[in-house]
């Protein structure tokens, strides 16, 4: 074992190792976050979302984002490292290395007499006899005494010159870099040693565990697990668009929103302004009415807020009531993110979602973003113009005069013609009308392109796993890819997040499901490659193949396009209409959809297999009769799927009729054996 002064010393850069291993990489991936942040603007920048100061960064903003808690702690961690690096550096000064010839001050190799004349002057400046100073006595006596012994020794000299040590070949060392106070303190040096394992290497871990472990059995990410325990069972498959708002305000019980006897007058005002939202049957108001205030008081409380958000009538707000609804609206993201996963977890035997209460959700979130109220949903193409700057109702009916029907039409005219509708039937300013180009040119455009297959095979089979390819592309006119949506009264940042969905809107079913962003490329750029490089192995493709492939896919990636890749059991033979939906929950009006053919054949013994038809059809595609038969199927969704014995008879009906089929071909596949 070393010296109990040399381990002493090791101790500062044991401590100062422990720091840096992951020190170093943590500030090395945060500042390259940091840098690697695009510095053009991927916001409208208009009037409104200026005057709303969501994206000012003012001084106090700017410390605010600088001066969090994680940054403090490495700021505080970084000046720990630097303390001890500068008691290293001068601790490093003050041990030196023990060299006879430097201390004398001769040269190495020199004679006998040259030791002895330089050690007799030495000794008239620092021997106790000539010199009374303390420090030069022991200086003395430890260093120069017996650096004249080492030398003027035959064999300690010897030793020194070929070992660098007067005592010989010195062995490997080890020693406890731990501080003397730990190892040595009235001979309880054991105690001390026992006492700091077990407090750093047992219990410091097992406190840190019970800690994670504690918060990962309340939390599921940033949601309580009584939320989503709330949000599975409240979740129906027939749940409408209307409906998703009762199922989302249902957190507000474990989410601790305070209840306040000074809210009760202002919320009593609110329910009187958003009351023509809140679904009331007005024939029997009163007792609507009592119905709706006898509810949870926390429930009550965050529907009136959220209703006033969606009215845009928070201005109305106390400064209670408007801290409260900017706290509900900030874990929004989160909730509905959670609520989607829950109508889309596979629940029926097949393994599928639900497809109307997965496009309930999304809906709701593109009114929570847009601050748009759920009833302009109902309306002809509304809801959409709700979500451009200085639009209210009185222009949106004087532009719908003028030949422009929907949203698409009017952002289909040039820009000349929509600049003199603006100005002359709207009465908009120039700069207004600017504002609303600004955010016409960062809506988005996606188009999508599907193909569906079994890998290796021509035809897809019933029980084969079936892969899906969706090349999701987004264009903007203004030319980014990433960007923030248009929401100036959201009071947070979101970023737009699209859902894939492949279902089959007759059944109410979601085979297989997917959200897509376009703010991270580089994410993005690794998934894609992986993507790739894993079909291309089980095609059997040659090294030469897979590069071409992956970089193929690199180069659509970085042009604006997102792979989407999944896998999926095929069903029963048959053909199948389903439908691909690409939806956006940040903006109104920016779904897309496209009906997808699949036809199934029969597993065959031999292995044969027959023809197969997939193909994409987008919208407008087909003829006129197929989107008539299409939009009568969408619009009975609800009535066929709102009570539970529907479904159990319709399923019913399907097994007898897959078992009848399975027997006939059964019969005929014997009598070709025969």
């Amino acid at each position: 074992m070393a010296d109990s002064e040399e381990n002493n010393a090791l101790f500062p850069i044991f401590i100062l190792s422990m720091i840096a291993l992951p020190l170093v990489p943590y500030t090395i991936q945060k500042l390259f976050r940091a840098f690697s942040k695009k510095t053009k603007s991927i916001h409208c920048g208009c009037s409104d979302c200026t005057r709303s100061g969501k994206y000012h960064k003012s001084i106090f903003k700017r410390v605010a984002n600088v001066s969090t808690c994680g940054n403090f702690s490495l700021v505080l961690l970084w000046v720990i490292v630097g303390i001890l690096v500068y008691y290293i550096k001068n601790m490093s000064r003050e041990v030196q290395v023990f060299e006879p010839f430097s201390i004398l001050g001769i040269e190495p190799g020199a004679s006998d007499s040259v030791i002895k004349k330089a050690y007799r002057r030495l000794s008239i400046q620092y021997h106790p006899d000539k010199n009374p100073d303390p420090a030069a006595n022991k200086y003395f006596v430890e260093s120069i005494s017996k650096a004249y012994q080492a030398l003027t020794d035959p064999i300690s000299r010897e030793n020194f010159e070929k070992f660098g040590h007067p005592d010989g070949r010195q062995g490997f060392q080890m020693g406890v870099a731990l501080p003397q106070f730990l190892l040595n303190i009235d001979g309880a040096s054991s105690g001390m040693l026992l006492f700091w394992i077990v407090g750093v290497c047992i219990l410091l871990p097992l406190v840190m565990a019970a800690i994670y472990l504690s918060r990962s059995s309340k939390y599921s990410g940033n949601v309580k697990h009584e939320i989503l325990g709330a949000y599975f069972n409240l979740m129906k498959p027939s749940l409408a668009p209307s409906k998703v708002m009762e199922v989302f305000i249902s957190a507000a019980k474990f989410l601790e929103i305070p209840v306040r006897k000074s809210d009760d007058e202002p919320l009593r005002k609110l329910f009187m302004t958003v009351r023509s939202e809140l679904n009331l049957d007005l024939k029997n108001i009163k007792k609507e009415q009592a119905k709706f205030w006898g509810r949870d008081s926390a429930i009550v409380k965050t529907e009136l807020l959220i209703q006033a958000h969606l009215t845009r009538e928070t201005a109305t707000l106390t400064a209670d009531l408007d801290r409260d609804c900017k706290r509900f609206l900030e874990f929004s993201p989160s909730l509905l993110e959670e609520l989607m996963k829950m109508a889309i977890i596979p629940r029926s035997p097949s393994g599928h979602g639900w497809l109307r209460p997965a496009i309930g959700v999304v809906e709701f979130s593109q009114c929570i973003v847009q601050a748009v109220p759920l009833s302009a949903r109902k309306g002809e193409g509304i809801a959409p113009f709700l979500q451009l700057p200085h639009f209210n109702d009185d222009i949106i009916k004087k532009i719908t005069r003028k030949k422009i029907r929907n949203f698409q039409d009017f952002q289909a005219i040039s820009i000349q013609e929509r600049t003199e509708l603006l100005t002359q039937v709207a009465e908009l300013s120039p700069p207004q009308v600017q504002d609303i180009e600004n955010v016409l040119e960062l809506i988005p455009s996606v188009t999508v392109e599907v193909t569906c297959g079994t890998e290796g095979e021509e035809a897809i089979q019933e029980g084969d796993i079936v892969t899906i390819q969706a090349w999701i592309t987004l264009k903007r006119a203004n030319g980014l890819i990433g960007a923030l949506p248009h929401a100036p009264h959201y009071p947070f940042h979101k970023e737009e997040n699209f859902w894939f969905l492949l279902a089959d809107p007759n059944s109410n079913s979601v085979w297989f499901s997917q959200r897509v962003n376009f703010m991270d490329q580089v994410g993005a750029i690794s998934a894609a490659s992986t993507a790739i490089e894993e079909r291309m192995e089980v095609l059997g493709s040659t090294p030469k193949e897979t590069s071409t492939a992956i970089n193929e896919a690199v180069e659509k990636v970085k042009s604006g396009s997102r792979l989407t890749m999944g896998r999926f059991l095929a069903m029963a033979e048959g053909n199948y209409n389903l439908t691909c939906y690409l939806l956006c929950d940040s903006w109104i009006g920016c779904d897309k959809k496209s009906n997808l053919k699949l036809k199934i054949t029969k597993r065959t013994r031999a292995g044969t297999r027959g023809a197969q038809v997939s193909e994409v059809i987008e919208d407008g595609e087909e003829d006129e009769e197929e989107e008539i038969e299409d939009e009568e199927e969408e619009d009975d969704i609800e009535s066929e799927y709102s009570e539970d014995e529907d479904d159990k008879r319709n399923s019913n009906k399907k097994k007898v009729a897959n078992g009848k089929g399975r027997q006939s071909s059964s019969e005929s596949s014997g009598s070709d054996e025969e």
